[in-house]
């Protein structure tokens, strides 16, 4: 890539996951609405079609000309192409397909066991991981071979053992993964500011927050705006209004929606006195099964929804449809900001701004004091020209900490299971998972692990048979 005129241009990215109909859209997106950017995307998916589209899709998005962001679209059939010389590499894949996840996600409920994202903790996560592990230790493999200078950035699911596996790999690797679940948590206490106070116009950014924890439970021991500490206003809203939680005007909480009330972030600040930073779905999922997944009444009563793997299904259908009507130029992408952080993490990196942002990576600068420095933790960090530096964000409470202890175990036990085709160990992550402990017997949950291995079994190495 070359720096002139206040531009970077000829960069080079290789897209592994291309053909996503999801991820693609808003990575095209904000990159056609920086001026400041400009080089080629070359779309690798085992799917070739689906990277095609996006190719096409692409292209007819750089011919507009209300678009600033010029980028070039191909595609690549071999991997090791797509990656040579390339200066960044974004990771965003699907492990399997939609039929894998619902038993991931279903199969566990004939024990009780209810899971409301089933792609990061639970039984779910777990799975999930050991399909993604493999396909992770490849990429980390190649990007050593092809392209080992470049920076790695990592959106899929589960992410700390997506991020740790490539580290373990690779363990010189430039990598770390993108969560936007913080900047959620920063538009909430932006607009409980702004209701308490009268103000308007404050952009999340301005939401000051010290990030500390694991993706999809991560916590806030300080907030603030402008000198203005945030605990207290958010502590006098819960307790003015716990029972009905905070619904966004814009994005009311309806059963059967990804949104929430954040009633289960109202409780756990109850319970440990810091702010729980992810969205009630995910966080209720790291807590013990009997609190907030314990039945669908239960759930109904905290304000989130589970999120049938049925609806993905036919979500897919309409962006299936939708990638039809891009391809033939019956619709348009709109130039709307998407609200993620990528396209600015990679201005940065390129030494066109500076940016702090939260980001997970492992914990060898020990940024989460009392955490293993293996851990792929989350933290904030900054963002400049070639380099991100973790922040130390300090300890955990002892409480947290608690909270967070068999998950960080999980994490070391789910990636060596996934490395040996070990299928004790799975028994193990299993037993010991919040959701998972009391719910069943020790008989019970190993059938479980058995059979949902079974389901799974073709995108899982030979070593698992």
């Amino acid at each position: 890539m070359r720096y002139e005129n206040d531009r970077m241009t000829d960069i080079r990215i290789a897209y592994i996951g291309g053909g996503s109909r999801a991820w693609a859209w808003t990575f095209m997106t904000d990159l056609a609405m920086d001026p400041s950017l400009s080089g080629t995307i070359r779309l690798y998916d085992i799917n070739e079609q689906a990277a095609r589209n996006n190719e096409i899709i692409g292209n007819r998005l750089k011919a507009r000309d209300d678009v600033p962001g010029k980028w070039d679209y191909r595609t690549f059939t071999d991997l090791d192409e797509a990656l040579d010389g390339a200066d960044f590499v974004v990771i965003s894949i699907l492990p399997g397909t939609f039929d894998e996840m619902e038993s991931d996600v279903h199969l566990p409920e004939r024990l009780g066991i209810y899971q409301s994202v089933g792609d990061t903790a639970g039984p779910g996560g777990i799975l999930r991981a050991l399909r993604t592990i493999p396909l992770y230790v490849d990429f980390a493999r190649a990007i050593r071979h092809c392209c080992p200078d470049a920076w790695v950035i990592n959106y899929t699911n589960p992410m700390a053992l997506c991020v740790r596996t490539l580290y373990e790999t690779f363990p010189g690797i430039k990598a770390f993964g993108c969560c936007h679940e913080v900047f959620n948590t920063q538009n909430v206490l932006r607009d409980l500011l702004q209701l308490s106070c009268g103000l308007s116009g404050i952009h999340r950014r301005e939401i000051l927050v010290n990030v500390l924890g694991l993706n999809h439970f991560t916590w806030f021991d300080s907030a603030s705006y402008k000198g203005i500490d945030l605990f207290p206003i958010y502590r006098k809203y819960i307790d003015e209004h716990f029972e009905e939680g905070y619904n966004d005007p814009e994005k009311p909480w309806t059963e059967s929606t990804f949104n929430c009330a954040h009633r289960v972030k109202f409780d756990l600040f109850r319970r440990y006195g810091l702010i729980a930073a992810a969205g009630d779905r995910h966080l209720a999922e790291f807590m013990p099964g009997e609190i907030y997944l314990k039945d669908p009444e239960t759930i109904r009563s905290w304000k989130f929804s589970l999120t049938p793997v049925s609806w993905r299904k036919a979500d897919l259908v309409q962006r299936l449809e939708r990638s039809g009507r891009l391809v033939r130029g019956e619709e348009e992408i709109s130039l709307t900001p998407t609200g993620e952080e990528g396209i600015l993490l990679i201005r940065a990196l390129c030494g066109l701004d500076r940016l702090v942002s939260n980001v997970n990576i492992p914990n060898r600068a020990l940024q989460i004091a009392n955490l293993p420095a293996q851990t792929v933790v989350e933290t904030n960090a900054v963002f400049s020209r070639d380099a991100v530096r973790p922040i130390a964000a300090g300890s955990l409470p002892e409480n947290v900490h608690g909270l967070m202890r068999p998950h960080v175990e999980n994490q070391d036990r789910v990636l060596k299971a996934a490395l040996t085709c070990d299928r004790n160990l799975v028994y193990e992550a299993f037993l010991t998972d919040p959701l998972v402990q009391g719910r069943a017997t020790e008989a019970q949950v190993r059938q479980l692990v058995d059979d949902m291995i079974a389901n799974t079994a073709r995108y899982l190495p030979a070593g698992w048979k």
